[in-house]
């Protein structure tokens, strides 16, 4: 059953990324695309390597034009993506926030979308909630330049409001290529949004946290957000929960564990 979640998840990814691929020609005017092909029935099978999408007309000046997905720069990306108003988040945003941090990091954090300070910055994870992300970073003895951060949605829902399905589905396809372009060892998925719009599900964060998914072939460990942890308090059960979580990501990465004492 979780091989079958995991290709339904790739999948659905890739029939949003097909559907954005279909719709970007069609209102570039491109002749020809019959109608019917903008309804991707569920029982075609992508495979993992689909070929990305590019806007027609635009050319690669990173030279990355033709190239698996896989291979495709974060430069590149964030230049596809654009002044971007696939949903209705970027009518409202302040600031498109991409991600940040190195480009090829073992490790991946994903949160579920900007926050007040972020909207106003264009980083993701620099207001409170960044703080403890940062703390968690530390503690872990890493870098936040080692590890790359980024969001499900890369525009601010209106009042911090969790995203919704239609913006999850236009945001996945860039999500997706992001994570291709690192090609991270493991991600941690912050909070029960980004957890369940990663793993396809509607299992709440406390049963899927403490232990690894599979996330298209990738370990995903689903954690507690920073914000949680920043409601519940410094050196709160939450806080060592996270703590054990990180420490099997360490553990998988093979990276020394630091000693926490857990003073109460």
């Amino acid at each position: 059953m979780k091989t079958c979640s995991n290709r339904h998840s790739t999948q659905s990814l890739m029939f949003a990324s097909l559907t954005a691929y279909l719709q970007d020609l069609q209102e570039s005017g491109v002749d020809g695309i019959p109608t019917e092909l903008m309804k991707v029935p569920e029982t075609v099978i992508v495979p993992l390597q689909a070929a990305p999408f590019y806007p027609v007309g635009e050319k690669d000046v990173t030279s990355d034009t033709n190239l698996p997905a896989s291979l495709e720069s974060l430069e590149y990306i964030r230049k596809n993506l654009g002044d971007c108003q696939r949903c209705k988040l970027g009518a409202t945003r302040k600031n498109l926030v991409f991600g940040s941090g190195n480009p090829k990091a073992r490790l991946v954090f994903v949160g579920e979308g900007p926050g007040a300070d972020e909207d106003a910055q264009g980083e993701p994870f620099v207001g409170d909630a960044g703080k403890i992300l940062n703390r968690i970073i530390a503690a872990m003895e890493l870098k936040r330049e080692d590890v790359y951060i980024c969001n499900v949605v890369k525009c601010r829902p209106p009042q911090n409001r969790p995203p919704e399905s239609d913006e999850v589905i236009a945001c996945s396809p860039f999500l997706l290529r992001q994570l291709q372009s690192v090609k991270p060892e493991v991600i941690v998925a912050l909070g029960t949004s980004a957890a369940q719009a990663l793993l396809q599900t509607k299992v709440p964060i406390s049963k899927l946290r403490s232990k690894f998914h599979d996330y298209s072939g990738i370990p995903l460990m689903p954690t507690y957000h920073p914000s949680y942890l920043l409601r519940s308090g410094g050196n709160s059960d939450s806080f060592w929960s996270v703590w054990d979580d990180m420490t099997q990501v360490l553990q998988l990465l093979k990276l020394p564990v630091p000693n926490k004492s857990r003073k109460r």
